[in-house]
């Protein structure tokens, strides 16, 4: 069993295709599926189901690549331990991005004086609604993720707080309205945007014993954006999400009371972090985001 084995393990399992995980490392169809024949021989047991055009992991599958992706870190982290001794010339780094705040306010700033200060270091961005960068970082599928804190399953550091608020259509009957409760907001159709703080937004509303109507689940903040403009419905959103340059299409207004959301970085464990990790959160930690990052 070798390192490459497992990483061609890992890739084919969170692409589901033979074929996606060669075009992710750069070889060919046949060394991929050499490998995994190698592997699955070497363990004596079948780690996929092979359909027609469906690979899936089978039930030992699941178990094993979890256990692979630990080992890829740990071999990872060993790795740039060792290229940190020389400088940290060299190395790679996996981060977890969500919704605007994080792929548009945040992530650039940090990575231009990340790329200026270990340009050696090779960077990799994956982007999904915030449940997913979460469940990457708990299967080691990233090495760092943006979540909204708190999130007590992992090593987290805060970065920048911001305000939760509603958006309404022009014309809405609470377009006069200074402020909105969570409960006003139940009256009408409810779009929740799965892309961004979906999590925190569901809990807000159970937590205060409410349940909106919902109608509509996004996968991005724009088809949200379009939705209110049209009318369709009413939804809560980050401010720090929203564009700059404010359309006169929808309504922004602050909920009552006033619901703050703070967003930062998570690691498994900061222990076992690789120094590019560690790295990218020293420098992330310590930049000012009070203009608007």
């Amino acid at each position: 069993m070798t390192l490459t084995q497992l990483e061609i393990f890992s890739q084919v399992a969170q692409l589901q295709g033979f074929t996606s995980a060669a075009n992710r490392l750069g070889i060919s169809q046949s060394a991929v599926s050499h490998a995994i024949k190698s592997l699955e021989q070497e363990l004596g047991v079948e780690l996929f189901h092979r359909h027609q055009a469906l690979i899936e992991l089978t039930d030992i599958g699941q178990q094993l690549v979890l256990r692979a992706r630990t080992m890829l870190g740990l071999a990872n982290t060993l790795q740039q331990e060792a290229d940190d001794a020389r400088g940290m010339k060299r190395g790679t780094l996996r981060i977890g991005s969500f919704g605007p705040t994080s792929s548009i306010r945040l992530l650039p700033r940090i990575l231009r004086r990340f790329r200026q200060a270990h340009p050696g270091i090779m960077v990799h961005v994956d982007e999904g609604p915030d449940r997913q960068v979460v469940q990457w970082l708990e299967e080691r599928r990233i090495d760092v993720a943006f979540v909204v804190l708190p999130e007590e399953r992992f090593d987290t550091f805060a970065l920048i707080e911001d305000q939760m608020v509603a958006l309404l259509p022009t014309g809405h009957p609470l377009a006069d309205q200074p402020d909105i409760s969570l409960k006003a907001l139940c009256s009408d159709p409810f779009i929740l945007t799965e892309a961004g703080s979906s999590e925190l937004v569901s809990r807000l509303f159970v937590g205060a014993g409410l349940k909106p109507d919902i109608r509509y689940r996004c996968s991005q903040l724009l088809s949200t954006l379009d939705a209110v403009r049209r009318g369709d419905g009413v939804t809560v959103v980050a401010q720090l999400s929203l564009p700059d340059v404010q359309p006169a299409s929808y309504l922004i207004k602050p909920l009552k009371p006033a619901i703050t959301r703070q967003v930062g970085l998570a690691v498994l464990d900061q222990r076992q972090a690789s120094p590019a990790t560690l790295a990218f959160i020293k420098l992330a930690t310590g930049l000012d985001y009070g203009n608007g990052a």
